[in-house]
């Protein structure tokens, strides 16, 4: 089972010797790969809306721009958004973005894809949010279009290009992966169509997750797709909401279970929430990298 690490936004708070250290550490550790968590700005409640299931004022960093940083950093991790909210951004740009980052980290990168949820985010970046799961099939075949064609031509509903060129090229090219995240009946119809890879967000009910992969593997078999060449990738839990779910972290024994449990559904990743670990009390960064390492250490011995 390869394991990925998403890399705690809180990192910034120590600076950006604190945010290298964290990310070859957690390469010199021995995880494969590295996910950047996605949003732009995060809301407060008003009169008219709920409060998001962020706090306003969550510190979140840059996605794109901080998998650069840790780019020039590492050497072997491969890199990675879970999830870029994909259709609040213009996809010719989010397409130039990934083929520069993956050209200069030498072919690491892995896109990571979801709609969102926060209407009031793509308001005040000038999106619709209710055509949003519509754009964004049509932004991913793009996507594809600015990878792999030396002349792209796209006449899409939303999105066009008449005659026009993207290079350089990355090493990845047309094989460069696109992953989509979500679990509504659109996300897993989007995933066998268009996706490499789903990335699941953990669930406490393992029988829906069996239930969602079920249905991923039917709508890939409808359109005549091996199931098998979906790639899988799954939270260790839910991310903490209460102090039981701040626990989940400090019992080494139950983060190696629950992977083993995720490893038997079929998925082939395994994701750990830095942040998570830092709100379960790993709050310096010695003690986060140990934790890091010892979990790995037990990991490996489990799942290989």
């Amino acid at each position: 089972m390869k394991l990925s690490v998403e890399f705690p936004g809180v990192a910034y708070r120590e600076g950006p010797e604190g945010v290298k250290r964290l990310a070859r550490a957690i390469e010199d550790i021995g995880y494969d790969h590295i996910d950047m968590f996605d949003h732009v700005i995060m809301g407060y409640p008003t009169d008219t809306r709920a409060a998001p299931m962020y706090p306003p004022k969550m510190p979140i960093m840059e996605a794109m721009v901080m998998l650069s940083y840790i780019a020039a950093v590492t050497s072997r991790v491969t890199l990675g958004t879970e999830v870029l909210v994909l259709p609040q951004r213009q996809p010719t740009l989010v397409a130039k973005q990934v083929s520069t980052l993956d050209t200069l980290s030498g072919g690491r990168m892995r896109l990571g894809v979801g709609v969102g949820w926060q209407a009031s985010e793509y308001e005040a970046l000038g999106e619709n949010f209710n055509d949003r799961g519509r754009r964004m099939d049509e932004a991913i075949r793009m996507l594809r279009a600015w990878f792999s064609d030396e002349r792209v031509d796209f006449n899409g509903h939303y999105y066009q290009a008449v005659a026009m060129a993207m290079e350089p090229k990355s090493p990845q090219g047309a094989n460069l992966p696109i992953w989509v995240g979500g679990a509504s009946p659109a996300a897993l119809r989007r995933t066998a169509e268009l996706a490499d890879g789903w990335l699941a967000t953990a669930h406490p009910d393992d029988n829906w997750t069996r239930r969602a992969l079920a249905t991923l593997r039917a709508n890939a078999e409808a359109i005549g797709r091996d199931p098998a060449t979906l790639g899988l990738q799954s939270m260790l839990d839910v991310p903490p909401r209460d102090e039981a779910g701040k626990r989940f972290y400090n019992d080494d024994d139950n983060v190696v279970r629950r992977a083993e449990q995720v490893h038997a559904m079929g998925f082939q990743w395994g994701a750990l929430n830095a942040t998570a670990i830092f709100q379960a009390g790993f709050r310096s960064l010695d003690a986060l990298i140990d934790k890091l390492g010892s979990l790995h250490n037990r990991l490996r011995a489990a799942l290989g």
